[in-house]
């Protein structure tokens, strides 16, 4: 265990570090001040840096920059934390006791979860930053596609019956959990069906738990929406043209 720690701290730490300075590029509010004379986007709309907002108040071209940036910061971060941990497992001083594609998983969860919070608080913008659903799509997307198929339907079911942007992110980010439990426990661990080969089931409570974590963050950064959902006053997608 101890081998295991000495092997694997540094390379969490550096990869949290890379993922969090790589989130905290907030294309939001970059984009926003290149489309729109630069104007901040949080002193626009709902405040929220983030595409819907973009999308909203700046226009199409600004939120397509913005959506591609942002899903591509979480996808790089996720394959950055794979391939650092693939490399440590290949050059560890002790025999792995568990299969290497789980410990790259984990690797891939460090940098997907520091990812995400560098974008809900940036470093560069005051820590003032969106609320993560599309940076946290990509790296459920890149950790598991069949999650990611569970999570994204779930969005585009509530989506396309009420065009309500923040209450399908909301469902989805409650879904994100327990589509991770269904997978890795029934399928990956019981099945035994996982690609890489077996699974332990503390793979399955690490997983769920920081899909927990994720979901409940991502749904406490949608409180003011929640509010307006409740009122009834909660708006439904719009296109700003301008642009």
């Amino acid at each position: 265990m101890f081998s295991y720690l000495r092997d694997f701290a540094l390379p969490s730490v550096l990869v949290a570090l890379v993922s969090y300075f790589l989130g905290s590029i907030s294309s939001s509010i970059i984009f926003t001040k290149v489309f729109d004379n630069n104007v901040d986007i949080r002193t626009l709309g709902s405040g929220n840096a983030g595409a819907t907002n973009v999308l909203r108040s700046v226009g199409v071209k600004a939120a397509i920059f913005t959506f591609i940036f942002d899903f591509a910061k979480g996808a790089v971060s996720v394959m950055i934390g794979r391939a650092v941990f693939q490399y440590v497992c290949s050059q560890a001083a002790a025999p792995l006791m568990i299969n290497p594609h789980v410990v790259a998983q984990y690797g891939a969860y460090i940098a997907g979860v520091a990812c995400v919070f560098g974008h809900i608080y940036p470093i560069y913008f005051g820590f003032r930053g969106g609320k993560g659903v599309l940076t946290s799509a990509a790296m459920i997307a890149l950790i598991d596609w069949r999650v990611f198929l569970i999570v994204i339907g779930v969005f585009l079911a509530l989506f396309l019956s009420t065009q309500i942007v923040s209450l399908s992110s909301i469902c989805a980010a409650a879904a994100f959990p327990v589509a991770t439990f269904i997978i890795t426990f029934f399928i990956d661990f019981r099945g035994n069906q996982a690609a890489a080969g077996p699974v332990p089931i503390s793979y399955v409570w690490i997983t769920t738990a920081v899909a927990f974590c994720m979901g409940f963050v991502l749904i406490y950064k949608h409180r003011t929406n929640i509010e307006r959902i409740k009122n009834g006053t909660e708006k439904k997608i719009t296109i700003n043209h301008k642009t």
